[in-house]
């Protein structure tokens, strides 16, 4: 099994954020890597990852980071792949690191979910493989099929909610 996806964080302690991509990638079948880099600590890693990661069959990177959040912004100026940079929730509300993600210069363009929202990261991802993989495009569409179906049953079980004022 080649990795088509790869997830990169700035420090194992995003994991607990970064397993919800993996989850969706999982539950799609999607063959995908996990591994930690940092810009500021292990540049050459990172530059070594994002030149080669192409040649190795990545074809969608996810990468996650907080604070001061460079790490999706370098990936992208490294590599024409596709990179969606997810804020994490590590200082000032993760707002520190949604905008550092999301203000990238003209030419290195990072798209960007929500602040600890890799399962969009994973569905995004799984989203741009989809465009040439009929078996993904498939898994994606029983995926929003089942999100669909959850809803519409949350929205039955709630007619049974009572309170006094509650008008059925």
């Amino acid at each position: 099994m080649t990795a088509r996806v790869s997830i990169i964080m700035g420090s194992k302690s995003d994991l607990p954020v970064m397993e919800e991509a993996a989850r969706v990638l999982d539950e799609l079948e999607i063959p995908f890597e996990i591994s930690a880099l940092s810009a500021h600590r292990t540049p050459e890693k990172v530059e070594q990852f994002a030149k080669n990661a192409g040649e190795r069959g990545i074809r969608v990177i996810i990468a996650a980071a907080g604070m001061a959040a460079h790490l999706p912004g370098v990936i992208a100026s490294m590599t024409t792949l596709p990179v969606i940079g997810v804020p994490i929730n590590a200082s000032l509300n993760g707002l520190d690191a949604l905008v550092a993600i999301v203000q990238m210069p003209p030419g290195i363009p990072v798209a960007t979910v929500g602040i600890d929202a890799a399962k969009n990261a994973g569905i995004l991802a799984a989203q741009i493989l989809a465009l040439d993989d009929e078996k993904i495009a498939s898994g994606l569409k029983a995926f929003k099929e089942a999100l669909k179906s959850k809803v519409l049953k949350d929205n039955d079980e709630l007619k049974n909610v009572k309170f006094r004022f509650k008008v059925d």
